[in-house]
């Protein structure tokens, strides 16, 4: 197994999670209004991304952007990896590469604990993403407590870039928000972002 083969119910079955669908996990979030720079740039990269319409141009175009802004919120003291090996336990298949990391630490020259945020990009359908991502926060959660950052939550989103799902992780509970954030809320997706890193979420 790698995370890539996982489902949600292969997750769940695997790691005993007890899944717990509900709308508005993070309504209650407050927004971040985005720099001026990434507004005026995002409506044109969003439909470059929707024109070339692969996966990939979305995560390069979109997500990163996303990504990269919520390190900007936080003057560069956080850092986010793209396409990195996270090989945690080979034996439980949490074994493989996450489309992108979020971490604590601002160090870039390697992944450091602790691993806040995992986020998959997906072309279309989001809920077939939460399966690996669930795994990848599991992963998560073993690498953060084997550094000495035993956080009681990680977070987790599966995106097409236009379209976000949002899920968090305590303990064994994982938590999914059936409320879909269009990219056009981009200041609400910013805004549920930067919760996580706070830990308010």
């Amino acid at each position: 197994m790698v995370y890539s083969n996982f489902t949600l119910d292969t997750v769940r079955s695997e790691f005993e999670l007890e899944i717990i669908e509900s709308a508005g996990v993070f309504s209650e979030t407050d927004v971040v209004r985005p720099r001026d720079r990434f507004m005026s740039e995002l409506e044109e990269k969003v439909q470059l991304a929707i024109s070339i319409g692969t996966e990939k141009a979305r995560s390069e175009l979109i997500v990163t952007d996303v990504l990269f802004e919520l390190r900007e919120q936080f003057d560069r003291g956080i850092s986010f990896f793209s396409g990195i090996d996270f090989n945690v336990d080979d034996d439980k298949g949490l074994t493989g590469v996450c489309d992108f990391l979020v971490s604590l630490s601002p160090i870039l020259s390697f992944l450091d604990a602790p691993v806040i945020i995992l986020v998959e990009a997906k072309k279309d359908n989001l809920t077939l993403g939460f399966g690996q991502c669930a795994a990848e926060m599991l992963a998560a959660q073993r690498f953060n407590a084997e550094k000495g950052n035993d956080f009681s939550c990680i977070y987790g989103a599966t995106t097409s870039g236009t379209d976000w799902r949002f899920l968090k992780l305590e303990g064994q509970k994982l938590h999914i928000d059936r409320t879909l954030y269009s990219i056009g809320q981009c200041d609400k997706i910013l805004g549920i972002l930067v919760s996580m890193v706070e830990q308010k979420a």
